[in-house]
C-alpha cells in the first residue's frame, strides 16, 4: 500500500504540470490553435517554470513585436559558445512563417511540454533514492542536442486572424494570414531582407549556426493518403559530401523513423493541378527560401509539409513526431554531422569555383512509394468543362519516379575579394546582417579590378514580392584600374561566407542582389545630350576617331531601321565617346583577382 501511495505522489506533479500547461490545441481536442498572444504567454510561463528552457527577445519585426527564440538544453547551458565547444548539435525549428499553416506552432508546444515534463519527472525519480519511482513514457531530449525554436516567425500574419483564409485547408478553426505586416511572403525574403523579420532571422541564424534547420509548413495541391510530406534541401545544390550524406543517409533515416512511428513519409508533392502518378521533381529551393538560404551556410535544411486535407490533429501530431525523428538522428550522428559541416566550410574557404545555376536532369530518377487516390475528370458544375477530382474510396499504392537530380550549368571563378562602393549601403547592410567579414578602405585607393557590364536582362512584367526580378542576365567582363574612396568596402573571399557572397554578388546568379533590383539604378542613363548641340561635337569626334566612324557605318549597313534613325545614330556615337557616363550598365561590385 505504501508503494502505491509513493508511486501516486511521484506521478501527481507530472499530472499537475500537464494540466497547467495544457495548450489550446489539447483543450479543443486538436481543432484549435492559439492566438499569437496566447502562444507567447504560454512559452513565457514554461520558461519561468523550468531551468531547462530559456526564452529571449532577438530583434524587431514589421509587426512591432519582438521575435522570440526559445532554447531547450539538458544541462541548462544556454551559452552558444559553450554549447559549440561541447560539440552539441543545434537544431533550429521555425514556426508560423505562414501563420495559416500553424501546425509547427502547436507541435513545438507539445514537444517542449513533453521534454520539460520528462526532465521534471527525472528529478523526482532521482530524489526517490531507495524507493520505487515510476516515470511516464515521455520524449527525452538527448544531452548532446540543443533545441532552438522560433515560436511564431510571422507575427503580423498571426495577428491578422480569420476562419476564412486557406479555404481548401481542413482546420484549425481559425488561424493567421500568409502575408506579414508589409504583405510580404516571408519565405521569399531570406536574401532580399525587405522585412525586419528577415534581418532578425539572419541574426538568430548566425548566432546559433544551426547544424539542422527545420521550417514547418502545410502543403496544398494534389490529394493523397500521406499526412506528412518532406521538402529536403536539394542535395546536388547543397553539394559535396554534405549533399551525399543528406540524400543517402540523413533523409532515408527519417523515412525509416517515421515509418516506425506509423507515418508514411513521401517527398513534397510539387504537382499542384494534376494527379502525381507519373512522378514529380524535387522542389528547387533557391536561396530566397529558408532551406535554400540555410544551404548557403552548410546547414542541413528541411521543410516538413503536412497535407492540408488531413485533420488538424493528425497534422500536428505528425509534425511533432517528425521533429522527434530529426532529434533522434541528429543525436545518434552528432559527431558526423558536425564534422561534415566543418569540412564543408573549410573546403568552401579554399574553393576556387562555385556553381550559380542548375538544371533538372530528366534522365535520372529514383523510385518512391506513393499512396494516392484514383483521380479522373468530370464536368464542372460551374463551367461544364472537365475538371479534376479524386475518389477517396479508391486508394492505391504504387512506385513512381522522383526526379531529384540537378546538374550545374554555370560556374564562376571566385575572386580574391570584392570591392563595393559605400553608396550601395542597402547591399552592405544585408552583408553585415549575415556576418560577412569586410573592412573599409582607410584612404582613397586605385585598384586593378575586373568588372561586369550588363549586356542584357529581362525584367519581370509583374511585381513579385515587392520587386520586378531581373532574369536571363548576360554580362561581359572588363579589367582596368578603378579609383575607390576612403570608406568603400573591401570583402575578402577567405571566409565561411564565400558561397553566400558568390550567390548574392555575382549578377547572373538566380537570387543575386542584382536579380532582386538592388543595383537597378545603374540600368538608367543619367546624362544625355541635345541633338542640335551634340551634332557638331559628334562630327568633330568622328573625324578624330575613324574607328568609331567605321563601327557606325557597319551598324547602318546591317540594320536598316538604325540607318533611318538619326537620334539612334547620335546616341551610338555618344556611347562610343568619352562623353558617355562610365557608370551606365557597369555593375558596381568589383572583383579583385
Amino acid at each position: 500500500m505504501q508503494k502505491k501511495i509513493l508511486v501516486f505522489f511521484l506521478i501527481l506533479p507530472s499530472i499537475i504540470f500537464g494540466q497547467k500547461f495544457q495548450t489550446r490545441f489539447e483543450q479543443s481536442n486538436g481543432t484549435q490553435t492559439p492566438t499569437y498572444t496566447e502562444t507567447i504567454d504560454w512559452w513565457k510561463q514554461l520558461d519561468a517554470s523550468s531551468p531547462y528552457i530559456q526564452m529571449k527577445e532577438m530583434g524587431p519585426t514589421d509587426a512591432g513585436y519582438p521575435l522570440h527564440l526559445v532554447l531547450i538544453s539538458r544541462d541548462k547551458d544556454f551559452d552558444i559558445a559553450s554549447i559549440k565547444k561541447k560539440k552539441k548539435t543545434i537544431i533550429l525549428v521555425n514556426n508560423g512563417i505562414h501563420p495559416g499553416e500553424p501546425d509547427g506552432i502547436d507541435a513545438s508546444m507539445l514537444l517542449a511540454k513533453e521534454i520539460i515534463e520528462n526532465y521534471n519527472q527525472e528529478e523526482k525519480v532521482k530524489k526517490a533514492v531507495g524507493r520505487i519511482a515510476v516515470k511516464r513514457n515521455l520524449f527525452e531530449l538527448p544531452s548532446n542536442i540543443v533545441l532552438a525554436i522560433i515560436p511564431v516567425y510571422n507575427i503580423g500574419g498571426a495577428l491578422n486572424r480569420s476562419a476564412n483564409y486557406r479555404v481548401d485547408q481542413n482546420g484549425p478553426e481559425e488561424f493567421g494570414f500568409r502575408g506579414n505586416s508589409q504583405n510580404l511572403d516571408l519565405n521569399r525574403d531570406f536574401i532580399k531582407c525587405d522585412s525586419k523579420e528577415a534581418l532578425t532571422f539572419a541574426k538568430i541564424f548566425h548566432y546559433l549556426d544551426p547544424d539542422v534547420f527545420v521550417d514547418n509548413h502545410v502543403s496544398n495541391g494534389a490529394d493523397y493518403q500521406h499526412v506528412m510530406t518532406l521538402l529536403t534541401s536539394q542535395h546536388n545544390k547543397l553539394g559535396g559530401k554534405l549533399g551525399e550524406y543528406l540524400s543517402q543517409t540523413f533523409e532515408p533515416a527519417l523515412y525509416t523513423s517515421m515509418k516506425n512511428m506509423g507515418w508514411d513519409l513521401v517527398p513534397y508533392v510539387s504537382g499542384f493541378s494534376e494527379s502525381p502518378e507519373k512522378g514529380w521533381s524535387g522542389y528547387w529551393d533557391s536561396p530566397r527560401y529558408s532551406s535554400g538560404y540555410a544551404s548557403l551556410w552548410s546547414t542541413f535544411a528541411f521543410v516538413p509539409e503536412t497535407h492540408m486535407l488531413k485533420s488538424y490533429k493528425q497534422r500536428v501530431e505528425a509534425t511533432r513526431d517528425l521533429m522527434k525523428c530529426f532529434i533522434g538522428f541528429a543525436s545518434n550522428n552528432a559527431n558526423e554531422i558536425i564534422q561534415l559541416r566543418d569540412n564543408a566550410r573549410k573546403q568552401q574557404m579554399i574553393q576556387n569555383e562555385f556553381a550559380i545555376a542548375w538544371k533538372l536532369d530528366r534522365t535520372r530518377s529514383t523510385q518512391i512509394n506513393y499512396k494516392g487516390y484514383t483521380s479522373g475528370r468530370k464536368p464542372s458544375e460551374i463551367s461544364g468543362l472537365p475538371r479534376l477530382y479524386y475518389d477517396r474510396s479508391k486508394p492505391f499504392e504504387i512506385k513512381i519516379p522522383f526526379y531529384n537530380f540537378y546538374n550545374d550549368t554555370l560556374s564562376v571563378q571566385k575572386p580574391k575579394a570584392y570591392v563595393i562602393p559605400q553608396g550601395w549601403w542597402k547591399v552592405i547592410e544585408r552583408l553585415q546582417a549575415n556576418k560577412v567579414q569586410m573592412r573599409r578602405l582607410t584612404r582613397d585607393t586605385t585598384i586593378d579590378v575586373e568588372w561586369y557590364r550588363i549586356e542584357s536582362y529581362q525584367s519581370g512584367t509583374r511585381p513579385y514580392e515587392g520587386h520586378h526580378l531581373n532574369t536571363a542576365v548576360q554580362v561581359s567582363a572588363k579589367t582596368g584600374k578603378i579609383s575607390f574612396r576612403k570608406g568603400d568596402w573591401f570583402i575578402p573571399l577567405n571566409q565561411k561566407a564565400n558561397r553566400f557572397l558568390v550567390e548574392t554578388l555575382e549578377p547572373h546568379a538566380e537570387d543575386s542582389y542584382f536579380a532582386w533590383n538592388f543595383f537597378d539604378p545603374i540600368l538608367g542613363q543619367k546624362e544625355g545630350f541635345s541633338d542640335y548641340v551634340f551634332e557638331e561635337t559628334a562630327v568633330a569626334f568622328l573625324k578624330e576617331n575613324p574607328d568609331v566612324l567605321q563601327k557606325l557605318n557597319d551598324h547602318k549597313a546591317s540594320d536598316s531601321a538604325f540607318a533611318k534613325n538619326g537620334r539612334a545614330q547620335l546616341n551610338f556615337i555618344y556611347q562610343n565617346s568619352p562623353y558617355y557616363e562610365p557608370a551606365h550598365l557597369r555593375y558596381p561590385v568589383y572583383r579583385v583577382n
